[in-house]
């Protein structure tokens, strides 16, 4: 899909405010912020057609690198912005971790979107329940994950079925993401009762933060399964397949897991500088922790620095509070090259 092509430098694209103008005037802001993302011309068009949109992906990919690059900021593969569009042609453990965390993104900030107000054709959660009646009464509005996961499978074209076994992969680990955000949904509950008693409750949908989001598919990344394709007489096409364990027999290898992140070939070690990858020199790591494994056995650098930090802080007669700047010798350790 085209979405998943962008290098990420689109995130960082200023798009133009969409402000209090008149309304031509906002539509023609909002044609312009799609035309600024990189997306297939099906995309385009569905963009044009939903004010709104082009700011959520904007704000999609925002979130899906930043989580990705906290989760994977003490590994050799720090997921920098610098080999990603190489990175995403191969079928790494990496790259189903960006097809995942992308398709994650995106189902949360729409379905956030959705519940915020800021799209025009959907709104908060409406399922027919009479827990969201509820909720709409009180003015509390539960966040639209059906919405934002129909209109998702809609926009990356999902329709038909992979022909290729990269094909079959990269929707798969996209459903893996959109599967990881509906993982995290919960029920949260408001009082309103005399003196805060529950005589009456409002319950509504809720997002859990992408934190634990990112965090589940970072385990999941962790123990991905490397896949080949295999026909299936019985349906009639060929399917995932891997030397899996759940698998008790190795003459018939299982199928993946819904929720298991798949692969095709080995990753390189990103220790030295290559297209998917500036390599490890002068990354900082930490000496207990993981220079061995960041360093890739080069060494690392040992540098001192003083840093200066608030301290000996008193709070003083109502509101406000007085620290004193102390001084502090901190050791850096860097990667040799």
């Amino acid at each position: 899909s085209a979405f998943f092509s962008l290098t990420g430098k689109e995130a960082l694209t200023h798009f133009p405010s969409l402000g209090s103008s008149t309304n031509s005037a906002q539509g023609k802001v909002h044609v312009k912020q799609c035309d600024l993302l990189k997306l297939s011309r099906k995309q385009k068009r569905l963009c044009r057609r939903e004010p709104g949109l082009a700011e959520t992906l904007r704000d999609a990919i925002r979130l899906g690198i930043m989580e990705c690059q906290y989760q994977f900021r003490s590994e050799r593969w720090n997921c920098s912005l610098e080999g990603r569009t190489s990175l995403l042609k191969r079928g790494f453990k990496e790259t189903a971790f960006l097809y995942a965390v992308s398709s994650a993104a995106l189902t949360h900030s729409l379905a956030r979107a959705c519940s915020a107000g800021r799209m025009e054709r959907c709104t908060c959660d409406d399922s027919p329940d009479l827990e969201n009646r509820k909720a709409w009464q009180w003015g509390v509005c539960g966040d639209n994950l059906k919405y934002s996961t129909k209109f998702l499978k809609k926009f990356l074209g999902q329709k038909r079925i992979g022909k290729d076994l990269r094909a079959k992969v990269d929707i798969h680990n996209t459903n893996v993401g959109i599967k990881a955000v509906k993982n995290g949904l919960k029920t949260t509950c408001k009082c309103h009762g005399v003196s805060g008693s529950c005589a009456v409750r409002t319950c509504w949908k809720q997002l859990s933060p992408f934190h634990e989001v990112g965090r589940l598919l970072k385990l999941r990344y962790d123990d991905a399964v490397k896949v080949f394709s295999t026909s299936n007489d019985a349906v009639g096409h060929s399917e995932l397949a891997g030397p899996h364990r759940h698998s008790h027999s190795p003459k018939h290898p299982a199928s993946p897991r819904s929720t298991d992140l798949v692969y095709v070939e080995d990753s390189p070690s990103f220790c030295r500088p290559s297209k998917y990858s500036l390599g490890t020199a002068g990354r900082t790591c930490s000496r207990e922790g993981n220079c061995d494994s960041m360093c890739c056995g080069r060494g690392y650098n040992t540098q001192s620095r003083l840093v200066t930090f608030s301290c000996h802080c008193q709070v003083q007669w109502c509101c406000y509070v007085e620290c004193q700047q102390c001084m502090q010798e901190e050791v850096v350790y860097s990667c040799k090259q």
